[in-house]
Protein backbone atom coordinates (compact mmCIF):
# COMPACT_ATOMS: atom_id res chain seq x y z
CA UNK A 1 0.00 0.00 0.00
CA UNK A 2 1.21 3.14 -1.15
CA UNK A 3 1.76 5.76 2.00
CA UNK A 4 2.33 8.74 -0.47
CA UNK A 5 0.19 12.15 -0.46
CA UNK A 6 -0.82 14.05 -3.42
CA UNK A 7 -2.21 16.83 -4.44
CA UNK A 8 -5.50 17.27 -5.33
CA UNK A 9 -7.26 19.85 -7.12
CA UNK A 10 -11.10 20.26 -8.61
CA UNK A 11 -11.43 20.57 -12.59
CA UNK A 12 -14.72 19.61 -13.37
CA UNK A 13 -14.83 18.89 -17.18
CA UNK A 14 -16.61 21.51 -19.51
CA UNK A 15 -18.53 18.21 -21.43
CA UNK A 16 -20.19 17.64 -17.55
CA UNK A 17 -20.92 20.92 -17.17
CA UNK A 18 -22.53 21.00 -20.61
CA UNK A 19 -24.22 18.00 -20.09
CA UNK A 20 -25.79 18.97 -16.74
CA UNK A 21 -27.27 22.09 -18.21
CA UNK A 22 -29.05 20.14 -21.21
CA UNK A 23 -30.51 16.90 -18.92
CA UNK A 24 -31.61 20.20 -17.21
CA UNK A 25 -33.14 21.87 -19.77
CA UNK A 26 -34.84 18.68 -21.45
CA UNK A 27 -36.52 17.61 -17.67
CA UNK A 28 -39.86 15.64 -18.39
CA UNK A 29 -41.62 17.15 -15.30
CA UNK A 30 -44.67 15.19 -13.29
CA UNK A 31 -47.61 16.75 -12.96
CA UNK A 32 -48.40 17.93 -9.42
CA UNK A 33 -50.31 15.68 -6.97
CA UNK A 34 -53.25 16.80 -5.19
CA UNK A 35 -52.22 18.46 -1.64
CA UNK A 36 -51.42 21.41 -0.37
CA UNK A 37 -47.79 22.72 0.35
CA UNK A 38 -45.25 19.63 0.95
CA UNK A 39 -47.69 17.07 1.65
CA UNK A 40 -46.69 14.66 -1.14
CA UNK A 41 -43.68 15.80 -1.33
CA UNK A 42 -40.98 18.71 -3.11
CA UNK A 43 -43.95 20.82 -5.04
CA UNK A 44 -42.75 20.46 -8.50
CA UNK A 45 -43.20 24.41 -9.24
CA UNK A 46 -40.46 24.65 -6.13
CA UNK A 47 -37.94 22.08 -8.06
CA UNK A 48 -38.54 23.85 -11.67
CA UNK A 49 -37.56 27.19 -9.99
CA UNK A 50 -34.32 25.37 -7.92
CA UNK A 51 -33.62 23.63 -11.19
CA UNK A 52 -33.97 26.71 -13.53
CA UNK A 53 -31.64 28.84 -11.24
CA UNK A 54 -29.07 25.52 -11.52
CA UNK A 55 -28.83 26.13 -15.26
CA UNK A 56 -29.02 29.52 -15.68
CA UNK A 57 -27.45 31.10 -12.70
CA UNK A 58 -25.68 29.40 -10.50
CA UNK A 59 -21.73 29.58 -11.27
CA UNK A 60 -20.35 26.31 -10.61
CA UNK A 61 -16.90 27.56 -11.68
CA UNK A 62 -16.90 30.39 -9.07
CA UNK A 63 -17.76 27.58 -6.31
CA UNK A 64 -15.00 25.24 -7.70
CA UNK A 65 -12.24 28.16 -7.37
CA UNK A 66 -13.44 28.83 -3.75
CA UNK A 67 -13.30 25.41 -3.12
CA UNK A 68 -9.92 25.08 -4.57
CA UNK A 69 -8.47 27.98 -2.39
CA UNK A 70 -8.46 24.93 0.49
CA UNK A 71 -5.31 22.60 -0.20
CA UNK A 72 -6.85 19.18 -1.02
CA UNK A 73 -5.09 15.76 -1.24
CA UNK A 74 -5.43 12.14 -1.88
CA UNK A 75 -4.18 9.56 -0.16
CA UNK A 76 -4.42 5.52 0.16
CA UNK A 77 -5.69 4.09 2.78
CA UNK A 78 -7.46 0.74 3.50
CA UNK A 79 -7.22 -0.22 -0.09
CA UNK A 80 -9.35 3.21 -0.86
CA UNK A 81 -8.04 6.60 -2.53
CA UNK A 82 -9.22 9.06 0.35
CA UNK A 83 -9.77 13.00 -0.45
CA UNK A 84 -9.05 15.64 2.53
CA UNK A 85 -8.82 19.18 2.62
CA UNK A 86 -5.60 20.19 4.97
CA UNK A 87 -5.25 23.46 5.79
CA UNK A 88 -2.31 24.67 8.40
CA UNK A 89 -2.89 27.45 10.70
CA UNK A 90 -0.10 30.45 10.82
CA UNK A 91 -0.31 29.92 14.63
CA UNK A 92 2.55 27.52 15.60
CA UNK A 93 0.65 26.44 18.93
CA UNK A 94 -2.59 25.47 17.05
CA UNK A 95 -4.58 22.57 17.93
CA UNK A 96 -4.93 20.00 14.67
CA UNK A 97 -8.69 19.10 14.52
CA UNK A 98 -10.36 16.56 12.32
CA UNK A 99 -14.12 17.84 11.37
CA UNK A 100 -16.36 14.88 10.26
CA UNK A 101 -19.00 15.36 7.64
CA UNK A 102 -22.60 13.89 7.20
CA UNK A 103 -24.83 12.77 4.78
CA UNK A 104 -26.22 13.72 2.67
CA UNK A 105 -22.89 16.28 2.98
CA UNK A 106 -20.09 16.31 1.53
CA UNK A 107 -16.84 18.30 2.83
CA UNK A 108 -17.90 21.93 1.69
CA UNK A 109 -19.71 21.53 4.88
CA UNK A 110 -16.73 23.66 6.22
CA UNK A 111 -15.88 25.98 3.81
CA UNK A 112 -17.17 29.21 5.74
CA UNK A 113 -15.94 26.97 9.26
CA UNK A 114 -12.19 26.61 7.88
CA UNK A 115 -11.26 30.27 7.66
CA UNK A 116 -12.58 31.64 11.23
CA UNK A 117 -10.69 28.04 13.05
CA UNK A 118 -7.39 28.31 11.36
CA UNK A 119 -6.94 31.98 11.57
CA UNK A 120 -9.03 33.75 13.68
CA UNK A 121 -6.57 36.26 14.13
CA UNK A 122 -8.03 37.66 10.70
CA UNK A 123 -11.26 37.16 11.95
CA UNK A 124 -11.29 39.13 14.79
CA UNK A 125 -10.55 35.89 17.03
CA UNK A 126 -7.80 35.05 19.55
CA UNK A 127 -4.93 33.88 17.80
CA UNK A 128 -4.47 31.52 20.99
CA UNK A 129 -7.21 29.64 20.09
CA UNK A 130 -6.58 28.63 16.54
CA UNK A 131 -6.54 24.80 14.87
CA UNK A 132 -4.65 23.01 11.94
CA UNK A 133 -8.11 21.63 9.95
CA UNK A 134 -8.65 18.26 8.53
CA UNK A 135 -11.60 17.47 6.58
CA UNK A 136 -11.47 14.32 5.20
CA UNK A 137 -14.58 12.75 2.64
CA UNK A 138 -15.80 10.03 3.68
CA UNK A 139 -15.83 6.67 1.43
CA UNK A 140 -18.16 6.80 -1.35
CA UNK A 141 -19.04 10.49 -1.14
CA UNK A 142 -17.59 13.15 -3.97
CA UNK A 143 -14.01 12.57 -4.08
CA UNK A 144 -13.04 9.39 -1.99
CA UNK A 145 -12.87 6.52 -3.80
CA UNK A 146 -16.14 4.30 -2.72
CA UNK A 147 -16.73 0.84 -0.82
CA UNK A 148 -15.94 -2.21 -3.19
CA UNK A 149 -17.58 -4.79 -0.68
CA UNK A 150 -20.04 -4.44 2.12
CA UNK A 151 -19.27 -4.49 6.58
CA UNK A 152 -18.09 -0.97 6.59
CA UNK A 153 -18.93 0.77 9.56
CA UNK A 154 -18.09 4.25 10.85
CA UNK A 155 -15.56 2.25 13.34
CA UNK A 156 -13.54 1.52 10.19
CA UNK A 157 -13.65 4.82 8.47
CA UNK A 158 -12.63 6.07 11.94
CA UNK A 159 -9.74 3.81 12.27
CA UNK A 160 -8.42 5.28 8.21
CA UNK A 161 -8.44 8.49 9.78
CA UNK A 162 -6.53 8.27 12.57
CA UNK A 163 -4.07 6.62 10.19
CA UNK A 164 -4.74 9.74 8.23
CA UNK A 165 -3.91 12.02 11.05
CA UNK A 166 -0.86 9.51 11.66
CA UNK A 167 0.45 10.44 8.02
CA UNK A 168 0.31 14.06 8.40
CA UNK A 169 2.05 14.02 11.54
CA UNK A 170 -0.49 14.60 14.35
CA UNK A 171 -0.05 12.48 17.00
CA UNK A 172 -2.53 14.31 19.61
CA UNK A 173 -5.63 16.15 17.87
CA UNK A 174 -9.40 17.47 18.43
CA UNK A 175 -12.47 16.16 16.70
CA UNK A 176 -15.67 17.09 15.64
CA UNK A 177 -18.65 15.62 14.19
CA UNK A 178 -22.10 16.43 12.93
CA UNK A 179 -24.83 13.94 11.84
CA UNK A 180 -23.44 10.85 10.30
CA UNK A 181 -19.89 12.46 11.40
CA UNK A 182 -21.03 12.30 14.83
CA UNK A 183 -20.56 8.06 14.74
CA UNK A 184 -17.44 8.72 12.95
CA UNK A 185 -16.05 11.39 15.93
CA UNK A 186 -16.99 9.48 18.70
CA UNK A 187 -15.57 5.66 17.30
CA UNK A 188 -12.02 7.80 16.79
CA UNK A 189 -12.54 8.78 20.51
CA UNK A 190 -13.18 5.53 21.43
CA UNK A 191 -10.54 3.78 19.53
CA UNK A 192 -7.67 5.81 20.56
CA UNK A 193 -8.39 7.62 23.71
CA UNK A 194 -5.51 8.26 24.19
CA UNK A 195 -4.77 10.44 21.13
CA UNK A 196 -8.09 12.54 21.29
CA UNK A 197 -8.39 15.83 23.31
CA UNK A 198 -11.82 16.14 23.05
CA UNK A 199 -14.74 15.09 21.04
CA UNK A 200 -17.58 18.08 19.84
CA UNK A 201 -20.68 16.86 18.53
CA UNK A 202 -22.70 19.07 16.49
CA UNK A 203 -25.88 17.24 18.52
CA UNK A 204 -27.96 14.91 19.71
CA UNK A 205 -26.73 13.39 22.53
CA UNK A 206 -28.95 12.41 25.60
CA UNK A 207 -31.87 12.19 23.25
CA UNK A 208 -34.73 10.26 24.95
CA UNK A 209 -35.78 6.88 24.05
CA UNK A 210 -39.54 5.71 24.65
CA UNK A 211 -38.57 4.09 28.10
CA UNK A 212 -37.21 7.19 29.08
CA UNK A 213 -40.31 9.20 28.51
CA UNK A 214 -41.99 8.02 32.24
CA UNK A 215 -39.17 9.49 34.00
CA UNK A 216 -39.03 13.13 32.19
CA UNK A 217 -40.11 16.27 33.77
CA UNK A 218 -43.23 18.11 32.06
CA UNK A 219 -40.69 20.44 30.36
CA UNK A 220 -38.41 17.72 29.15
CA UNK A 221 -41.34 15.93 28.14
CA UNK A 222 -42.51 18.51 25.75
CA UNK A 223 -39.20 18.83 24.55
CA UNK A 224 -39.24 15.71 23.64
CA UNK A 225 -42.72 15.69 22.02
CA UNK A 226 -41.92 18.78 19.74
CA UNK A 227 -39.05 16.86 18.22
CA UNK A 228 -41.03 13.83 17.97
CA UNK A 229 -43.63 15.66 15.91
CA UNK A 230 -40.57 17.71 13.68
CA UNK A 231 -40.09 17.18 10.05
CA UNK A 232 -36.90 15.67 10.45
CA UNK A 233 -38.22 12.79 12.39
CA UNK A 234 -41.56 12.41 10.21
CA UNK A 235 -40.51 13.07 6.80
CA UNK A 236 -39.35 10.22 4.55
CA UNK A 237 -37.83 7.61 6.26
CA UNK A 238 -34.28 7.84 4.28
CA UNK A 239 -32.59 5.36 7.06
CA UNK A 240 -35.24 2.62 5.87
CA UNK A 241 -35.00 3.67 2.01
CA UNK A 242 -31.13 3.55 1.66
CA UNK A 243 -31.26 0.62 4.21
CA UNK A 244 -33.09 -1.22 2.17
CA UNK A 245 -33.41 -0.37 -1.82
CA UNK A 246 -30.60 2.40 -2.62
CA UNK A 247 -29.60 1.09 -5.78
CA UNK A 248 -33.22 1.24 -7.66
CA UNK A 249 -33.37 5.09 -6.81
CA UNK A 250 -29.76 6.00 -7.33
CA UNK A 251 -30.38 4.92 -11.22
CA UNK A 252 -32.95 8.29 -11.10
CA UNK A 253 -30.34 10.61 -9.01
CA UNK A 254 -27.88 9.58 -11.09
CA UNK A 255 -29.64 9.77 -14.53
CA UNK A 256 -31.70 12.92 -13.91
CA UNK A 257 -30.43 16.67 -12.08
CA UNK A 258 -33.88 17.01 -11.70
CA UNK A 259 -34.73 13.82 -9.58
CA UNK A 260 -31.49 14.41 -7.50
CA UNK A 261 -32.46 18.14 -6.64
CA UNK A 262 -35.75 17.04 -5.79
CA UNK A 263 -34.25 14.03 -3.03
CA UNK A 264 -32.05 16.85 -1.75
CA UNK A 265 -34.45 19.41 -1.55
CA UNK A 266 -36.56 16.48 0.33
CA UNK A 267 -34.11 15.88 2.81
CA UNK A 268 -32.44 19.42 3.24
CA UNK A 269 -35.92 21.00 3.69
CA UNK A 270 -36.67 18.11 6.49
CA UNK A 271 -33.38 18.87 8.25
CA UNK A 272 -34.23 22.82 8.50
CA UNK A 273 -36.90 24.56 11.04
CA UNK A 274 -36.74 27.34 8.21
CA UNK A 275 -40.00 27.67 6.58
CA UNK A 276 -38.08 27.94 2.70
CA UNK A 277 -34.83 26.14 2.78
CA UNK A 278 -33.27 29.48 1.46
CA UNK A 279 -33.60 31.34 4.14
CA UNK A 280 -31.46 28.89 6.23
CA UNK A 281 -28.97 28.12 3.89
CA UNK A 282 -27.64 30.49 0.44
CA UNK A 283 -28.83 28.81 -2.53
CA UNK A 284 -25.74 28.50 -3.70
CA UNK A 285 -24.55 26.34 -0.73
CA UNK A 286 -27.05 23.70 -1.28
CA UNK A 287 -26.52 23.22 -5.23
CA UNK A 288 -22.94 23.44 -4.47
CA UNK A 289 -23.70 19.84 -2.54
CA UNK A 290 -26.04 18.89 -4.80
CA UNK A 291 -23.16 19.24 -7.69
CA UNK A 292 -20.40 17.88 -6.05
CA UNK A 293 -23.02 14.78 -5.15
CA UNK A 294 -23.72 14.92 -9.25
CA UNK A 295 -20.59 14.94 -10.72
CA UNK A 296 -19.18 12.40 -8.66
CA UNK A 297 -22.06 10.36 -9.19
CA UNK A 298 -21.87 9.57 -5.65
CA UNK A 299 -25.77 9.36 -4.99
CA UNK A 300 -25.39 5.10 -4.45
CA UNK A 301 -21.84 5.30 -2.77
CA UNK A 302 -22.70 7.66 0.04
CA UNK A 303 -25.61 5.01 0.61
CA UNK A 304 -23.58 2.85 2.68
CA UNK A 305 -23.83 4.18 5.83
CA UNK A 306 -27.28 2.93 5.90
CA UNK A 307 -27.72 -0.46 4.05
CA UNK A 308 -24.67 -1.46 6.16
CA UNK A 309 -26.58 -0.67 9.42
CA UNK A 310 -28.92 -2.06 11.66
CA UNK A 311 -31.44 0.31 12.31
CA UNK A 312 -30.65 3.85 13.61
CA UNK A 313 -29.38 4.78 17.26
CA UNK A 314 -28.42 8.22 18.79
CA UNK A 315 -24.75 9.01 19.36
CA UNK A 316 -23.28 8.37 22.47
CA UNK A 317 -20.51 10.46 22.89
CA UNK A 318 -17.52 9.43 24.92
CA UNK A 319 -17.39 8.01 28.55
CA UNK A 320 -13.01 8.39 28.03
CA UNK A 321 -12.49 11.87 26.23
CA UNK A 322 -13.62 15.22 27.45
CA UNK A 323 -16.70 15.95 25.14
CA UNK A 324 -19.21 18.93 24.36
CA UNK A 325 -21.80 19.70 22.19
CA UNK A 326 -23.36 23.17 20.06
CA UNK A 327 -26.63 22.33 20.32
CA UNK A 328 -28.33 20.70 23.81
CA UNK A 329 -31.92 20.61 22.33
CA UNK A 330 -34.02 18.63 22.69
CA UNK A 331 -31.03 16.29 24.37
CA UNK A 332 -30.83 16.20 28.33
CA UNK A 333 -27.44 16.33 29.97
CA UNK A 334 -28.34 13.97 32.86
CA UNK A 335 -28.76 11.34 30.09
CA UNK A 336 -25.81 12.04 27.82
CA UNK A 337 -24.10 11.69 30.94
CA UNK A 338 -25.05 8.00 31.02
CA UNK A 339 -22.89 7.47 28.29
CA UNK A 340 -20.38 10.53 27.78
CA UNK A 341 -17.88 12.58 29.74
CA UNK A 342 -19.86 15.77 29.24
CA UNK A 343 -17.67 19.04 30.12
CA UNK A 344 -19.57 21.21 27.63
CA UNK A 345 -23.08 21.77 27.40
CA UNK A 346 -24.09 25.67 26.46
CA UNK A 347 -27.68 25.78 26.49
CA UNK A 348 -28.48 29.47 24.29
CA UNK A 349 -26.28 29.01 21.32
CA UNK A 350 -28.18 30.07 17.73
CA UNK A 351 -29.88 27.22 16.92
CA UNK A 352 -30.75 26.47 12.92
CA UNK A 353 -30.51 24.24 10.22
CA UNK A 354 -29.42 20.15 11.02
CA UNK A 355 -26.29 21.11 8.86
CA UNK A 356 -25.62 24.43 11.52
CA UNK A 357 -21.86 24.54 10.41
CA UNK A 358 -22.98 26.07 7.28
CA UNK A 359 -26.32 27.99 8.80
CA UNK A 360 -24.53 29.47 11.07
CA UNK A 361 -20.89 29.05 10.95
CA UNK A 362 -19.61 31.96 13.27
CA UNK A 363 -21.25 30.96 16.39
CA UNK A 364 -20.50 27.12 15.65
CA UNK A 365 -16.27 28.48 15.40
CA UNK A 366 -17.04 30.51 18.42
CA UNK A 367 -18.38 27.54 20.68
CA UNK A 368 -15.75 24.76 19.57
CA UNK A 369 -13.20 27.38 20.21
CA UNK A 370 -14.58 27.54 23.60
CA UNK A 371 -14.93 23.88 24.16
CA UNK A 372 -11.65 23.23 23.37
CA UNK A 373 -10.24 26.28 25.46
CA UNK A 374 -11.80 24.75 28.62
CA UNK A 375 -9.68 21.70 28.00
CA UNK A 376 -6.30 23.63 28.56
Amino acid sequence: MSTEIRPFRIDIPQSDLDDLHRRLADTRWAGQLPGTGRERGVPVAEVREWARYWRTEYDWRAQERRLNEFPQYLTEIDGLDVHFVHVRSPEPDAVPLVLNHGWPNTFAEFAELIGPLTDPRAHGGDPARAFHVVVPSVPGFAFSAAPGDTGWTAERVARMWLVLMDRLGYRRFGVQGGDFGSYVATAMAEAAPDRVLGLYITAGLGIPTPADVPDLTDAERAGYEAMMSADWTTGVDHHALLRSAPQTFALGWTDSPAAALAWMLQKFQEFSSAAALDDAIARDEVLTTVALYWFTATFATSAWPYYDSTGFAWPTGSAQVPTGVYSSTPGIRRLAERTAKIVHWPEHNPSGHHFIAMDQSTAYAADLREFFATLG
